[in-house]
């Protein structure tokens, strides 16, 4: 019998609540698995982890739109987030964002239609001695100048490529 996405999804999030806990103290890693691997947290899966921890899906649903890094529409394979703190600013920060933008074709808090690539702004990412700097999913970049910007952003179609062909299911980067 085939399953359909919710079903395949619902029993992911049951995996996942047996491995990390049925309470409240597994919301986060529970939603932070989700996000990973679906790159959003749907409406419905926000339902089943209320119903298997036993809390109110509001409460649920607060956190994930509280959390930059959780999102309730879709994101991009690589998630591309910069950092906008002052020190960025001073390194030249404004000249990668432009430079960002114009290669992918999308502003900030945007998707490419392709679904590569989402583009988002970080409050701080802890590197402000090694500014501009930015985090590809996981993975910080720093000193980032627009040269730069072109060599990661190859780096992540080529990781897209041997994703795309042996199927696996983490984010690559």
């Amino acid at each position: 019998m085939l399953l359909t996405e919710q079903e395949r999804l619902r029993e992911d999030i049951i995996r996942l609540a047996d491995q990390l806990g049925h309470n409240r103290r597994s919301l986060m890693p529970i939603l932070q698995e989700v996000q990973r691997s679906q790159s959003h947290v749907p409406p419905y899966a926000m339902q089943v982890i209320a119903d298997l921890l036993d809390i109110h899906p509001v409460e649920v649903y607060s956190v994930v739109s509280f959390y930059s890094f959780l999102d309730e529409r879709p994101k991009g394979r690589f998630v591309i987030r910069l950092c906008r703190t002052i020190s960025c600013d001073l390194e030249g920060k404004e000249r990668v964002a432009r430079q960002l933008e114009n290669d992918l074709g999308v502003g900030f808090g945007q998707t490419t239609p392709d679904g590569r690539f989402s583009l988002e702004w970080a409050h701080c990412i802890g590197m402000c001695d090694q500014g501009p700097a930015l985090l590809v999913n996981d993975r910080v970049y720093t000193r980032v100048t627009p040269g730069g910007v072109h060599e990661i952003l190859e780096e992540c179609r080529a990781a897209f490529g041997a994703y795309a062909v042996h199927g696996k299911q983490e984010h690559p980067i």
